[in-house]
């Protein structure tokens, strides 16, 4: 049997049905037996909706007003006198199951599903298979409108069927027309079959989306097995999630259309964290197209923008190569929990005591997947997996409590967000790669400025986008007046740039000219200030101290000290070949402790700079850490032997004049700074003033551009 149902809703209709959220006001259904084709009762019910301000096309439409629904009941009770209705009629016709048929798939999948879901109550087994009588028309009779240009009307017009819409009420008259179709397609002449129904998944499919690499050097994309691939017609993109929504919670956003196993994949940003986007992957593009229809719904009080997007897009987010990852995926139907800001040395024993027996997590140690860098350090993160959302709930209720000496953080996450987290940990190159090409320089000896001269200049409010191509834009005809090596970008302790500059000028006349000619010049729709101040001004600012309008707050210490390196002037990614790879060796920058002997025989070791940075400005340093100063040793990488053959001959200072003189710290905390390190030696003499007293440590693992977890101390 079928029971064959019609419904409004309190705004748009037809093709826009379900579009703007309005909620159900009316359904009207009729039982129908396909066997002997005989009809039950023809029932009407108006629903009374939480919002009672109709839309001028559905007055127009259907006649209703906002009094005649006020006295209906609400959809849940409607939605039981319907079941009771249904399986009354059945009865009377000896029968006992049935399936629903409606014109096209709106009322089902964008309406009843939403708006259930919305207001917390199930629907009963019946609304998750349906016939769609548009697509059953069109199998019967093909020469018949395309699917998407059918409607009741249409329909029975290419029957001739003559049925007069202005007769009967709003509702009744379209289950009567349909009733009417479906006997003329169980004639003799069409003997049509009702056999394939539609189908609303019952709920969200979690698991893995897999990228299989294949060799020849080209990337073939597949997901979930070899011979399936993500049609770009399948996939959009939502905007505006809360931060802290789940797969199942944007599942439930597209209640009653068909997401793909796997095919919600959250978008991390930079930090690895929830963006507020996702890309969702639908069974069809049927089902894609009604979903961009649901742009603009409501997710609690924020509205969600729903736009296309391709397959590409969505592998880039949800794709994976790692056995590991696939593996740990591999269970289906479990719940994903993300841990974050585990000690370095957790193990799988600790966390699984964390959690306790009140939440078992599933498979024990094979449930627990440690996210680590390429060469095996951790880097705090952990999934989880439960079995059932009992147990996902009781870790939840631990978010924030102590293991060891850190608390913990857990969110609910996805097999796409595992994919992408595992992906941007991994993809970290072991050679970070650096500008190309590079030519070998032999920089001039120079010095930071120091004493009362006020021969230097202070830049206050730059753009944080502001590089050294814009400083010497905005100095103008007085870059030529700038010390070699003289300009120097102070950095936050974030390693990002803070806003101020200091240039070292070639006298205190100079610098007083730039002063009065540059300041509050613009860069960049910002004006700059520009004040001139001395050599021991500058190094109090580059050395961590504070220079404002109160006077100087001194650094923490006054040794001269090399602080991590972690801002490039240059950004331009490249890809090193493979005779280049051998420049990067543990001891490019600095070499093992040997003899005296030794030492002196040893080769200088060569500058190397970008090739734009030398060909546009040979004077200034390619690389501006600070604080404090732009050192003599960052740019230091081990230079070809024609290179260091070339400079033998020039007259050198070595980096490390005295053998033996240092110590290396291992399993500093990542957020180290100088000021902890001085603090730890404290009471030890350091080496003499003309000497950087740190030095980031660099190997294979650890670019010399990069934030350091080991420092060399002089």
């Amino acid at each position: 049997s079928l029971v064959v149902l019609f419904g409004a809703t309190a705004g748009a209709y037809g093709a826009k049905l379900g579009s703007d959220e309005r909620e159900l006001i009316l359904l009207v259904w009729q039982v129908v037996d396909l066997h002997s084709k005989k009809v039950g009762t023809l029932h009407k019910s108006l629903v009374k909706a939480d919002n009672l301000d109709l839309s001028d096309q559905c007055r127009e439409v259907s006649g209703l007003t906002p009094e005649g629904l006020g006295k209906a009941e609400p959809l849940d009770r409607v939605l039981q006198q319907f079941s009771q209705l249904v399986s009354s009629d059945l009865k009377v016709l000896g029968r006992s199951s049935y399936t629903l048929c409606s014109d096209g798939q709106l009322l089902i999948r964008q309406v009843l599903h939403p708006e259930t879901s919305k207001k917390n109550f199930l629907l009963s087994d019946c609304f998750y298979s349906f016939y769609d009588l548009r697509k059953e028309f069109h199998t019967c009779y093909p020469s018949s409108a395309a699917v998407k240009d059918q409607t009741i009307k249409t329909m029975a017009e290419y029957l001739g069927l003559g049925t007069d819409e202005a007769e009967e009420d709003f509702g009744v008259w379209q289950v009567k027309t349909m009733v009417a179709i479906i006997f003329s397609m169980l004639s003799e002449g069409c003997n049509h079959i009702f056999t394939e129904p539609e189908t609303v998944k019952y709920k969200y499919e979690t698991g893995p989306c897999l990228l299989w690499l294949l060799f020849s050097f080209f990337f073939f994309f597949l997901c979930s097995s070899k011979s399936e691939t993500v049609d770009s017609e399948t996939v959009i993109r939502a905007r505006g999630l809360p931060w802290q929504s789940s797969d199942q919670d944007i599942a439930r956003f597209f209640k009653g259309l068909n997401i793909a196993k796997g095919g919600v994949a959250l978008c991390l940003n930079s930090q690895g964290r929830r963006n507020g986007e996702a890309l969702v992957r639908f069974v069809n593009s049927e089902q894609r197209d009604l979903a961009l229809e649901r742009h603009k719904h409501h997710m609690g009080s924020r509205y969600i923008e729903v736009y296309k997007a391709t397959g590409e897009e969505f592998l880039k987010i949800a794709g994976g190569t790692s056995n590991e990852v696939a593996q740990f995926l591999s269970k289906e139907n479990q719940v994903i929990i993300r841990m974050r800001g585990l000690p370095f040395t957790a193990t799988q024993e600790d966390v699984l005591g964390f959690l306790g027996p009140e939440c078992p997590v599933t498979g024990g140690k094979e449930g627990l997947l440690f996210v680590k860098y390429p060469d095996g350090r951790p880097t705090g993160d952990a999934f989880v997996l439960f079995s059932c959302e009992e147990y996902a709930q009781n870790a939840l209720k631990k978010h924030k409590e102590i293991l060891g000496k850190r608390y913990i953080e857990l969110f609910r996450s996805t097999a796409a967000e595992v994919q992408q987290v595992l992906n941007r940990y991994m993809s970290t190159p072991l050679i970070p790669t650096l500008p190309t090409p590079i030519i070998p320089v032999i920089p001039p000896p120079y010095t930071i400025a120091t004493g009362s001269i006020r021969d230097c200049v202070r830049l206050r409010g730059l753009p944080y986008t502001a590089g050294i191509d814009d400083i010497l834009e905005f100095m103008g005809d007085a870059t030529g007046d700038i010390k070699p090596h003289g300009v120097h970008m102070v950095l936050n302790q974030q390693g990002r740039p803070s806003g101020d500059a200091f240039i070292q000028m070639k006298s205190a006349d100079k610098a007083f000219m730039v002063a009065q000619k540059c300041h509050k010049k613009m860069m960049k729709d910002r004006y700059v200030e520009v004040f001139q101040c001395s050599g021991e001004e500058m190094n109090f600012v580059l050395m961590g101290g504070t220079l404002n309008r109160s006077g100087l707050s001194p650094p923490p210490c006054k040794l001269p000290c090399l602080s991590p390196p972690a801002y490039a002037a240059f950004q331009t990614a490249a890809v090193i070949p493979a005779e280049a790879a051998a420049l990067y060796q543990p001891q490019a920058l600095l070499p093992t402790t040997r003899t005296p002997q030794a030492s002196a025989a040893a080769p200088p070791t060569v500058t190397y700079y970008p090739a734009q940075a030398a060909q546009l400005y040979m004077n200034y340093t390619a690389y501006y850490p600070s604080p404090p100063v732009s050192p003599t040793t960052v740019g230091y990488i081990a230079a070809p032997p024609g290179a260091v053959a070339a400079a033998a001959t020039a007259t050198h200072t070595p980096i490390l004049p005295q053998p033996g003189a240092l110590v290396r710290m291992q399993g500093l905390p990542y957020n180290t700074g100088m000021k902890e390190i001085l603090s730890f030696f404290q009471g030890y003499q350091y080496a003499p003033d003309d000497y950087n007293g740190l030095i980031q440590l660099s190997d294979q693992a650890r670019s010399v551009l990069q934030a350091p977890k080991e420092w060399v101390c002089l």
